[in-house]
């Protein structure tokens, strides 16, 4: 299956997808410097009853740069017809999303990151800006 990225990189300058099933419309930023899957903490809230708690936490470096300790979660969302489960760490960005949404109008929920496109097997093609999976 192909995916266009072209979309989400006209309209707002980044690689997004939308979701669809229980974790409907939830926008996730396609991040290839990213080293973990970030479920940000007002959606985690939003939808607790959907994912699968795991007693983990792990600490990673914040989008400020300081290093927190976070919980975390074991999420599945459909994309394009098919379910994808990871794992996500729960992460406070409220500032940093909120400076998003402010440039380019789209509120994003989480970060996909290069674990995750791995696990799947994702592969992104950044002369056709295009997801293959």
């Amino acid at each position: 299956m192909e995916f266009p990225l072209t979309f989400g990189l006209q309209k707002t300058g980044l690689p997004l997808i939308i979701t669809s099933g229980k974790l409907k419309n939830i926008c996730f930023l396609i991040d290839t410097g990213a080293t973990h899957n970030i479920l940000f903490t007002y959606v985690y809230e939003h939808f607790q009853n959907e994912f699968k708690h795991l007693d983990k936490k792990q600490n990673i470096m914040g989008i400020e740069g300081h290093y927190k300790e976070v919980p975390i979660i074991e999420a599945t969302f459909n994309f394009e017809g098919r379910d994808f489960t990871s794992t996500f760490s729960v992460l406070d960005a409220t500032d940093a999303v909120m400076q998003v949404q402010k440039e380019t109008g789209v509120q994003i929920h989480g970060i996909l990151s290069t674990d995750f496109l791995m696990e799947n097997n994702w592969i992104i093609d950044f002369e056709k800006l295009k997801i293959t999976f």
